[in-house]
């Protein structure tokens, strides 16, 4: 297993075919994506899982987190999280946050984030804001 940077580009493919297959790929453009970091877990030259992160100040949020159906279940998200984590530390970075689908709040739960607010849908999917203070 190999974490890199990448550019937004190589992630819009696994954010489509994880996130909303149903979607045109277009709909998986994020605002700001040409500022973010995004980040590729890659197994045997394979990219199996995307997360991005967005930066305002001392927060970041986490969008447009996937791993491949083939790939899920085996930690990788969780070690992807963990290292994205460590980096936003040294930035000195002191809120962590994304908007969960309510899917997975048991996952970011066991990450360390909790969850803020009340449930909301987008386009279709119910979500809950999440987070985490680092520092």
């Amino acid at each position: 297993m190999i974490i890199k940077k990448i550019p937004c580009q190589v992630a819009l493919p696994v954010r489509h075919t994880v996130l909303w297959p149903d979607k045109p790929v277009s709909f998986c453009v994020v605002e700001g994506d040409e500022n973010a970091l995004h980040f590729g877990v890659f197994i045997k030259g394979q990219l199996v899982t995307v997360a991005s992160i967005y930066i305002d100040g001392t927060n970041a949020r986490l969008r447009k987190f996937a791993t491949l159906p083939d790939f899920q279940g085996q930690g990788l998200g969780s070690y992807l999280i963990k290292h994205i984590i460590e980096i936003l530390k040294s930035k000195d970075i002191t809120l962590f946050w994304c908007d969960a689908r309510k899917t997975a709040i048991s996952f970011y739960q066991k990450l360390g984030l909790k969850q803020r607010g009340k449930e909301f849908d987008k386009s279709g999917v119910m979500y809950i804001k999440m987070a985490v203070y680092l520092n």
